[in-house]
């Protein structure tokens, strides 16, 4: 017998906290709540998924680095945009230096983030910076 693989499209229930977002404040409420007291030792890559309403339904840890930087990559990006069918993301990430402001590699992940997603008909919303002390949001300073 001839080995067939079955695909099907279903919602799996979850207590995944249901949130419109509407700017960037909110973006950094929601998102710092997965990072814990090691948001000032290494650096971690997360994304946000929205649906079409802004609506928040689902989030992914993308990846986890050192104290000076993450690897993103775009495919791990791609499979949750898909598997949750989001229209939107946020992408995140901490600075444990406490600096705010975004290096050229940043600048440079969130461009390649950004025209990945239009081929997924997806838009990146933003890209916030998190420190213990605040957040820096691309979108806010046009920047995306």
């Amino acid at each position: 017998m001839e080995n067939i693989s079955l695909y099907g499209l279903k919602k799996l229930q979850s207590d995944f906290p249901k949130q419109k977002i509407t700017g960037s404040r909110q973006s950094f409420e929601f998102i710092k709540q997965f990072y814990s007291d090691d948001i000032s030792i290494y650096e971690s890559v997360f994304i946000l998924l929205l649906n079409r309403n802004n609506t928040t339904i689902g989030y992914a840890k993308i990846s986890q680095g050192g104290i000076t930087g993450s690897v993103v990559d775009i495919k791990l990006i791609a499979k949750y945009v898909v598997d949750s069918l989001a229209s939107s993301v946020i992408l995140a990430h901490n600075h444990p230096s406490g600096n705010l402001q975004p290096s050229q590699p940043d600048k440079d992940i969130t461009n390649k983030v950004k025209e990945s997603l239009k081929l997924l008909d997806s838009i990146l919303l933003d890209h916030i910076i998190i420190t213990e002390d605040g957040y820096y949001s691309f979108a806010d300073e046009q920047n995306l």
